[in-house]
């Protein structure tokens, strides 16, 4: 086997994402906490707009409103940015609320 994360979920990136500009202390497995800014989310995961000791197969447990702790794995990382995909799906029930939290301006949302 390859080193690296071992996901159940599908790499599923042509999600709809959303973009939202959500800071927050992520704990790193391996660094301790860590401060990122999500500049997109979707129900599958999230991009980071400053990626400066990430890496891929990183493993990150986030902390998101109406999701609560949700434990994420980086995809990729280019620049200053990376990927992050959710160990699992979120409901749509909850992530339509999630978004409605971070993203308060009906027109910065994508249509549903």
């Amino acid at each position: 086997m390859g080193a690296g994360a071992q996901l159940s979920v599908t790499d599923q990136r042509r999600m709809a994402r959303h973009p939202v500009d959500h800071p927050i202390i992520a704990e790193h497995y391996g660094k301790g906490d860590v401060r990122m800014h999500i500049a997109n989310l979707s129900a599958n995961g999230f991009m980071i707009d400053d990626a400066r000791e990430i890496a891929r197969g990183d493993r990150v447990v986030v902390r998101l409103p109406v999701i609560g702790r949700i434990e994420a794995y980086c995809i990729w990382s280019r620049d200053n940015r990376a990927g992050f995909q959710f160990e699992r799906i979120i409901r749509v029930d909850d992530f339509l609320a999630l978004i409605d939290t971070l993203q308060p301006n009906p027109r910065l949302r994508k249509p549903r």
